[in-house]
C-alpha cells in the first residue's frame, strides 16, 4: 500500500485500448487467412484449367487477390529460396501468422490483463 492507503497501481487507460488493437488485428490475421486460402483454391483450379482467366470475373478476383498478398509475399520471397515453380510464401505468411495468432496476442493481451481496471 501507498502513501493514504492507496494502492500503487499504474493508470489503466491504454489497457483497453490495446486489448482493442489486439482484437483488431486478430480479425485482420482472420481475414487473410481466408485471402489466401481463397488465392491458393484459386490458383489450383486455374492451373489445372477448371477456371480460365479469359473470364472478366476471374480474372478480377485474381488480379485483387495478388494486389492485396504480393507487398505481404515479397518479403518472404527475398528470404526463401527459389524453387521455381514452388512459391513458399504464402507457407510462410501463413505460419508466420500462427505464431502471432497463437503465441504474440495472447502475450500481449495477458501482459494488459493486470492493469485492467
Amino acid at each position: 500500500m501507498g502513501a493514504a492507503g492507496v494502492s500503487p497501481r499504474p493508470a489503466s487507460l491504454g489497457a483497453p485500448a490495446l486489448n482493442i488493437l489486439i482484437e483488431i488485428l486478430n480479425y485482420l490475421l482472420n481475414v487473410l487467412w481466408w485471402i489466401i486460402f481463397v488465392q491458393f483454391v484459386l490458383s489450383i483450379l486455374i492451373a489445372f484449367n477448371v477456371i480460365n482467366t479469359h473470364s472478366d470475373f476471374v480474372r478480377s478476383v485474381w488480379r485483387a487477390l495478388n494486389v492485396i498478398t504480393e507487398p505481404i509475399y515479397r518479403p518472404f520471397r527475398r528470404i526463401l529460396p527459389d524453387l521455381g515453380a514452388i512459391d513458399l510464401a504464402p507457407m510462410a505468411v501463413l505460419v508466420t501468422m500462427g505464431i502471432l495468432q497463437t503465441i504474440v496476442l495472447p502475450a500481449l493481451y495477458r501482459a494488459t490483463l493486470p492493469y485492467a481496471i
